[in-house]
């Protein structure tokens, strides 16, 4: 069964509308949503190709943790567990500002706000940059 799917385009934090164009369940093309208020059926060349993404054999589907020099899959439980220990562990051996913490033009301003609120309040430090600032 073909069916247009309207979503928020991914790529950035402008939230254009798109269209996916999925076949039976599969993600084949995206297309710009005429009547959304904020691009209009305009589409930058990362929207329109939104979809290659989606559906990229490279793409990760879980958490990866290097045990012994080799990458293995595991829960997000353990990644999330994993992370925050070594969070905790550099942070008391060297200070809050020995951590940086990157934003991404990918998320929206809110994400960013949240990011930028946990760097501040959690860790401690006002190392927080953003990939859009150049």
């Amino acid at each position: 069964m073909y069916k247009l799917v309207p979503s928020v385009c991914s790529y950035c934090g402008t939230g254009c509308g798109v269209l996916f164009k999925v076949l039976d369940g599969r993600l084949l093309g995206t297309l710009p949503l005429k009547s959304h208020p904020l691009n209009q059926g305009k589409l930058c060349i990362k929207g329109w190709n939104l979809h290659e993404y989606v559906n990229s054999s490279m793409r990760l589907h879980s958490p990866r943790l290097r045990i012994n020099g080799r990458l293995h899959k595991v829960t997000w439980d353990r990644a999330l567990h994993f992370t925050s220990e070594k969070l905790k562990a550099v942070i008391a051996q060297h200070g809050p500002d020995s951590v940086g913490v990157l934003a991404s033009a990918k998320v929206t301003n809110e994400e960013n706000y949240l990011l930028q609120k946990f760097a501040r309040t959690v860790v401690g430090t006002n190392n927080v940059d953003h990939c859009a600032r150049l």
